[in-house]
């Protein structure tokens, strides 16, 4: 060496850290740049970070881009990012189709915003708990129904205070068919109008997958079931589902029926899902008092009413909103747990008629706004 330098040594040194969940590591590399003079060989250091992470993850789900049919439903892939606080990540076993996601793809509800995934039902088991979450952990078997909308997914984050506890007697299809509808009849019967012996009702499209429920449970509860249908097969149903009256609406005027069964008293409460061809028919139907419950329109939405076409009977008219109902965690819960509990007593029982690949949700969609389904829906994600 020349007069005056200084011989320097380097050193590299690479350390990983490591995350929970599977996060790929992040490496830290440290460059040291040592004088062999010094007593401490450390002069100076340069770090530099590089993350060797794979690419996000990636996974399987529908999305809506506009407004339409059911060929607006596309497959594609999407980022599935991690839980945060709160959150839990599922990955879905089997997912329940529900006209409410019709009225979402056609615009009758709005979405938050575009693009988004459909979807308000599903059964899955934990993959993913957010920092800090209690009370939830990997591998729990859960349900979820209502908000955040995305269950067409094969797998989806939602705030665990969404979940329930799913029991281990009840199977996974039946249990992602029946949480929204289910929980949907316990509101109607239990909460918006609270059935009971010796009452009257009427159960429009009463072989789909909630008036089925209705009827069995109105029956339970020791109520005069009538109900309407489309077709003689739908009405066989309705029957065995404790229909005690089946009206065939598409063969005769439903309200005249209704009028001569009940020898012209009407009936307490009608749950109508069906909307602008039933509304003003069912409001004739009613009795003194009574109540028109209109929690759906398959068919387009009600024509409007003058608040004053009440007055004569002194009707109630409301439309309910599960996600009012099910407000608070407690509500929730005891919703589930009463539902759950009917299945396993044998008080309801579920009909898993119809069950599609997820990749073939516009199928599954076209065939429900066809009316060629009875009882539930069940999508299945790809592999």
């Amino acid at each position: 060496m020349t007069s005056g330098s200084i011989a320097f040594a380097f050193k590299l040194s690479v350390t990983a850290h490591h995350f929970p969940t599977g996060r790929a590591p992040l490496h830290s590399l440290k460059f040291q740049c040592l004088p062999k003079s010094s007593p401490s060989r450390s002069l100076f250091s340069i770090r530099a970070s590089f993350s060797s992470s794979s690419a996000p993850a990636m996974v399987k789900a529908i999305r809506v881009y506009e407004l339409g049919g059911p060929e607006v439903l596309k497959w594609e892939d999407v980022e599935i990012g991690e839980p945060k606080e709160g959150e839990i990540r599922v990955k879905n076993k089997a997912i329940g189709v529900n006209f409410i996601d019709v009225y979402f793809r056609k615009g009758v509800y709005k979405a938050a915003a575009f693009p988004f995934t459909p979807g308000m039902e599903a059964v899955g088991v934990v993959t993913a708990v957010g920092p800090g979450l209690t009370g939830r952990q990997v591998g729990d078997v859960v349900g979820y129904a209502g908000r955040p909308m995305g269950s067409y997914s094969q797998e989806h984050i939602l705030p665990a205070s969404a979940a329930v506890p799913v029991p281990p007697s009840i199977d996974y299809s039946v249990a992602a068919s029946v949480l929204l509808k289910g929980m949907t009849a316990h509101m109607l019967l239990r909460r918006v109008f609270k059935v009971e012996a010796g009452h009257t009702i009427l159960v429009h499209a009463a072989a789909g997958g909630v008036g089925s429920l209705l009827c069995q449970w109105g029956k339970a509860l020791g109520a005069t079931v009538i109900g309407t249908v489309s077709t003689e097969q739908k009405a066989a149903q309705a029957i065995e589902d404790g229909c005690d009256h089946v009206i065939i609406s598409t063969k005769e005027d439903f309200a005249a029926k209704v009028n001569e069964i009940t020898e012209g008293k009407g009936v307490d409460v009608v749950y109508d899902s069906i909307g602008k061809d039933t509304f003003k028919g069912s409001l004739s139907t009613l009795k003194s008092r009574g109540y028109m419950v209109s929690f759906g329109q398959s068919s387009g939405l009600p024509d409007p009413l003058p608040v004053s076409e009440l007055a004569s009977k002194s009707l109630f008219l409301t439309r309910p909103s599960l996600m009012a109902y099910n407000a608070t965690r407690d509500e929730l819960l005891q919703a589930a747990g009463e539902l759950f509990a009917n299945i396993a007593s044998g008080i309801l029982k579920v009909r898993v008629n119809h069950t599609y690949p997820l990749s073939e949700a516009a199928r599954a969609h076209a065939d429900l706004e066809a009316r060629k389904t009875s009882g539930s829906i069940v999508l299945i994600p790809d592999n």
